[in-house]
C-alpha cells in the first residue's frame, strides 16, 4: 500500500512539473527583465522592426470615473493615462512610427489622446480573431513600426496565434511588443504596462 502511495505521488509530481513546463504563461513584463532585453527591444524600434498591439484605456461602460462621452468612449481617467502612454511612445521615438486603430469610439479616442491626432482605422482591428497574427503581419512594412490600438479581446486572439493561449487579460493601456524581421519572422517581445513606461524608456 506504501509503494503504491508513494507511485501516485510520484506520478503527480510529474504531471504538475510537467503541465508547468508545457503550459503557455503570459509574455514577460519589460519593466522587470534583463536590461540586456530592453536595450534589444530599443534596438529593434531604432530599426523599424517593432509592431505593439495597444489596449484602449479605461472604458465608460464599465466604470464609475467621470466619461468623456460618449457612453462607447473611455473616462477622463482614461484620457490621462492615454496621454501617459503616448509620452512613453514618444520618447521611444515615432518619426518612423504609424498607428492605426479599430474603429470603436474606445480606441479612436484613446489613440487620439496618446499623440494629440486623430489614427486612421481599421475594421479588422476591432473583428480580429483567427486571422489577426497574419493581419498584423500584413500591414507591417519594412523599416516602420507599427503602433495598433484595439481591444483586449484582440490582444488574446494575437497572443492565443503566437504561444500564449493562457495569457492574462491585457490591462488597460498595456502595450504588447512584438518583433517583426523584414522576411515575417516573429517574436513576442512582452509587455509594457501602463504605469511602467518610466522603468522602460529612458531618454
Amino acid at each position: 500500500m506504501k509503494v503504491l502511495v508513494v507511485i501516485v505521488g510520484a506520478l503527480l509530481v510529474i504531471a504538475l512539473v510537467t503541465g508547468f513546463a508545457w503550459w503557455p504563461r503570459s509574455p514577460a513584463n519589460l519593466a522587470s527583465v534583463d536590461p540586456h532585453v530592453r536595450a534589444q527591444l530599443l534596438q529593434q524600434w531604432e530599426a523599424g522592426e517593432v509592431v505593439v498591439l495597444v489596449r484602449h484605456a479605461e472604458r465608460c461602460d464599465r466604470s464609475s470615473h467621470p466619461c468623456l462621452g460618449p457612453a462607447d468612449g473611455i473616462t477622463r481617467i482614461g484620457s490621462d493615462s492615454a496621454v501617459a502612454v503616448g509620452q512613453g511612445f514618444l520618447r521611444l521615438g515615432m518619426t518612423q512610427a504609424e498607428v492605426l486603430t479599430s474603429p470603436v469610439t474606445r480606441t479612436v479616442q484613446t489613440a487620439h489622446y496618446m499623440f494629440g491626432k486623430d489614427a486612421q482605422t481599421q475594421e479588422w482591428l476591432a473583428s480580429c480573431g483567427s486571422t489577426l497574427r497574419n493581419d498584423v503581419v500584413a500591414h507591417k512594412r519594412a523599416g516602420h513600426n507599427l503602433v495598433l490600438v484595439t481591444h483586449s479581446g484582440c490582444i488574446g486572439d494575437f497572443e492565443a496565434q503566437t504561444g500564449f493561449k493562457h495569457a492574462a487579460t491585457s490591462e488597460y493601456g498595456s502595450s504588447l511588443f512584438v518583433h517583426i524581421a523584414d522576411d515575417g519572422q516573429l517574436q513576442v517581445l512582452g509587455i509594457i504596462n501602463a504605469e511602467d513606461w518610466h522603468a522602460v524608456v529612458v531618454k
